[in-house]
Parts: C-alpha cells; sequence; structure tokens
C-alpha cells in the first residue's frame, strides 16, 4: 500500500502574507507547504557575482522586438544566480539606415548583464526588411536565410553588420549562435550550412578565439541534422563550430531524453569533439492557444515542477541549460507566459513565480563545483517511475529525485517511499525541497548504509525534483526573506 502525504500549509499564516502584499501568489503555497519532515532550515542563495562559473543559462530574448523591458528586469538576472543569458542581437533594429548601426540598446543588454556578472552569447538571426528580399513582398524581420544569401547585396549587408556587431561586443562575448530553429525556418541544410559557414568565418575575422554555435534546433531532427553534417563533412568544415544548440519541448520533459541520447551520437559520429547545449526550453504558467506547449492547462506549480525537471535532467547528464524565459513576452497576439516572471502588457512585473525561485535553488548550488555523476541505480517499492541521479561536491555526496513518468500536476502531495540507492553512501544526510529551498531534517532511524549502498524508508517523493545531500555542503539559511 502506498501511502501518502498531503500539503501542510499553515492558514493563518498565509492569509497573513496575503493581507499584507495586497495579493496572491502560488509562492505562498509552496512557502506554507511541504512534506512532512521536520524544517531546520532554507537553502541558501547567491548572486550571479558570487558564484565563479557555471553552466547555468537564462533566456533574455525578443528584446530586438521590444517584447519586455531589460531595465525593468535586469537586476533580476544576477539574482537568479546564473552566469549565462542569452540575447538575439536585433539586426534589423540595429541598421535601420544602410550601413548606420545604432547600438545603444544593445549596449544596455550587453554591458548591463556583464555588471550583474552574467556573460551573454548572442543569437544572430532574423532579417531585415531595409535590404531586398528576392520574390517576396512583405518585408519584415522573418527574411529568411536564403533571402539573405540570394541577394548579393543583402549577403554583404548582414556580413557587414554581424562583423560591426563582434568588433563592437567582443570584449563582452565570445559566443554567437547562428540563426534560431532553423528546420523551422524554410532553411533546407543545402541552404543553412553555406550561410553557417561564412557567418562563422566573418566572425572569426574579427574574433578569432570566439566560439561559434550552431542550428538552435526546434526538437531533434534527425534527417535534417545528418544531411547538414554530410555537408560539413564533404565541405571540410566538420569544426566551423562547438557547439550544437537543440529545444526539446515537450509536455513531460524527462520524455526527450532518449531521443537527446541518439541525437548525441550522432553528432558525435561526425564529430566528438562538438559540444551539445540546451538553448531554448519554457513551459507556460497557464493554458495558452499558441507557441510551445500550448492548449494544456498548466498553472504556476505545475510549470515550477516541469522547470525544475527540465533544469535537474539537464544537469544529471552534463547538458549546459537555458530556461526560456526570464520574464513573460508581450507578443502581439498575446502574453507568452513561460517567464519565471509574471508581468503585465506593460511589461511591469507582477512577481517572481515559484520557477524563479527553484531556478535560483539550483543555480545557487549547483555551479561548476558540483560534479554530475549521472543517473544511478536504486531499488524502490515506490508505484511510479523514478529518475536518480548523483553529484559530487568537495568529495561529498547530492542525489537529486522525482517521479519521471507523468507531465508535471498542480498537486501539492509527496509519496512516502522504501528507496535503496546503489554505490552511494551518506554520513550525515539532509533533505531539500529544490522549488521552495527548505532544508528538512531525515532522521536517524529513516536511513543507513548497508555496505555499498544506502536505503531510505518513508522518504517524502513528488513528480519534482528533491535533494538528498550530506548536511556540511548544504548551505542554510535559517529565514526566508522573500
Amino acid at each position: 500500500m502506498k501511502k501518502i502525504i498531503f500539503v501542510f500549509i499553515v492558514s493563518a499564516a498565509i492569509y497573513s502574507n496575503i493581507w499584507a502584499q495586497n495579493s496572491y501568489s502560488s509562492w505562498d503555497v509552496f512557502k506554507y507547504s511541504g512534506p512532512g519532515l521536520k524544517q531546520i532550515g532554507w537553502l541558501a542563495t547567491r548572486h550571479s557575482s558570487e558564484i565563479k562559473s557555471s553552466t547555468w543559462s537564462v533566456g533574455c530574448e525578443t528584446l530586438d522586438r521590444d517584447q519586455a523591458n531589460f531595465s525593468l528586469f535586469k537586476n533580476y538576472v544576477g539574482e537568479l544566480g546564473v552566469k549565462h543569458a542569452r540575447i538575439q542581437s536585433g539586426w534589423a533594429k540595429c541598421e535601420k539606415e544602410k550601413g548606420k548601426y545604432n547600438f545603444a540598446w544593445l549596449d544596455n543588454i550587453v554591458y548591463g548583464l556583464s555588471e550583474q556578472s552574467v556573460n551573454p552569447w548572442v543569437c544572430l538571426c532574423y532579417g531585415n526588411p531595409i535590404y531586398k528580399v528576392v520574390g517576396k513582398d512583405d518585408r519584415d524581420i522573418n527574411v529568411q536565410i536564403s533571402d539573405i544569401i540570394g541577394n548579393e547585396e543583402t549577403k554583404n549587408g548582414w556580413l557587414n553588420y554581424v562583423q560591426a556587431l563582434v568588433r563592437r561586443y567582443k570584449d563582452a562575448v565570445n559566443e554567437w549562435e547562428v540563426w534560431n530553429e532553423v528546420n523551422l525556418n524554410f532553411a533546407t541544410p543545402e541552404i543553412y550550412v553555406p550561410f553557417l559557414i561564412m557567418t562563422s568565418e566573418a566572425i572569426k575575422e574579427v574574433q578569432p578565439n570566439a566560439k561559434i554555435i550552431g542550428f538552435a534546433f526546434a526538437h531533434f531532427p534527425f534527417e535534417y541534422a545528418e544531411k547538414s553534417f554530410e555537408i560539413l563533412k564533404a565541405e571540410n568544415k566538420l569544426d566551423v563550430i562547438d557547439y550544437v544548440t537543440y529545444h526539446p519541448y515537450a509536455l513531460n520533459p524527462d520524455d526527450s531524453y532518449p531521443d537527446y541520447e541518439k541525437f548525441k551520437a550522432l553528432i558525435h559520429s561526425y564529430n566528438p569533439k562538438l559540444k551539445l547545449m540546451q538553448g531554448e526550453n519554457g513551459c507556460p504558467a497557464q493554458l495558452e492557444y499558441a507557441f510551445a506547449l500550448s492548449k494544456y492547462p498548466w498553472t504556476e506549480i505545475s510549470q515550477a515542477k516541469w522547470a525544475m525537471r527540465r533544469l535537474a535532467g539537464d544537469k544529471i547528464r552534463d547538458i549546459p541549460s537555458s530556461y526560456f524565459c526570464i520574464i513573460d513576452l508581450h507578443y502581439d497576439i498575446m502574453l507568452n507566459t513561460k517567464g519565471l516572471i509574471k508581468s503585465n502588457l506593460k511589461h511591469q512585473i507582477i512577481w517572481k513565480r515559484p520557477s524563479y525561485y527553484g531556478y535560483q535553488h539550483l543555480a545557487s548550488f549547483f555551479d561548476d563545483t558540483v560534479e554530475p555523476a549521472g543517473e544511478l541505480e536504486y531499488s524502490s517499492n515506490a508505484y511510479r517511475k523514478l529518475t536518480l541521479g548523483g553529484f559530487k561536491k568537495e568529495d561529498k555526496t547530492a542525489v537529486l529525485t522525482w517521479y519521471k513518468d507523468q507531465i508535471p500536476n498542480d498537486e501539492m502531495k509527496w509519496d512516502l517511499v522504501n528507496l535503496t540507492i546503489k554505490s552511494t553512501n551518506f554520513e550525515d544526510p539532509v533533505y531539500v525541497e529544490i522549488i521552495s529551498g527548505k532544508v528538512f531534517e531525515i532522521g536517524t532511524s529513516d536511513w543507513k548504509n548497508t555496505g555499498d549502498d544506502v536505503t531510505f524508508k518513508n522518504l517524502p517523493v513528488w513528480d519534482s525534483p528533491v535533494m538528498i545531500a550530506e548536511r556540511s555542503i548544504v548551505p542554510a539559511k535559517m529565514n526566508n526573506d522573500d
């Protein structure tokens, strides 16, 4: 018989807090709930300036189209604790008159991120309506790659712009992504690969040590990738890029990893030195009728669980990972609510969602001093499938675990399971719920090392990551000021 422990809520505290804020956020649900263990503190967080290095990134995209206001959320990026942020270069916004560039708007973003100790990486994507579009009357920023390379003036305009951009920011940016979701943008491999080569070579002329990021694949298009790498191989250009980015949108984030492993094997069959990076992935905070993961009844609670499972799943596999995006985006037809921060149609900040706090906890703990050890073997009486991932920090052990077999839901309940983790021992473990950051005691009678394995009984588990880690490596604080 499975044991279930439901949410514990201190009603008076919630209503007192809501009264003080004159607003309600689902963050209150996480702050005043828990798995029924004895809480001993909160996971301490760090600003990006306090973290030397990590592979965590957050999306600050679409600022070239004024769909968010960087000045309003700038400080929240550093507070999040990530070390990287993806932005888009905005050719159409920078060059409104041929040969004349206005980078003032982009200066605020690139150098603003640097002030937050966050490294910007720039996606070079979308066209410019001041240049000719072959065979088209609609001259908007969605000019395709074929339009750029199909016209000499437009091609030269693109390359001149790219080099001007790199020349301006080469001291602040050394990672350049060439276009976005090429397999969805009407560019066949025969069109994209020459474009990738010429753009990469233009970057390297100005910044020889630049890192080039290619493709930004939507999902895992195996046939497109294979054709592309065959062309690169024939041109002897397999080393023209350093990273391959992909965007694995899936209702259940855990479902993407089997395809990821196959995709990685395909790419490494051409160049084993290439690194894969999860470059854009996010989840709405409500039911939406358009864009990725739409037509599903998401909430801020299920969004937070989804985001933690995507980010934690990537970290277990040592995949550099970016969450899309830092704040809700005001598209022409709707508000895209994938943001870690809830905003309104005026780009004003309403509140930080639970997903923001959860990412803050992951980013603060799992920096580059923490080494992934991959998935762990286990046995359990749990009635659902689990992910277990191991880590080492200061030679001490940490483990992340969650239910992986279903789409994250918005229930606030934990199952009590017995769990044996193979080839893992602890000395003095504590339990951390990642979204809330709450740190809990694990009773001495509830765990035991047996040989090379460790067994926990009545361990609260749910469909979002929890961490079991040595007490000595868990930086805890007594109060939560949020």
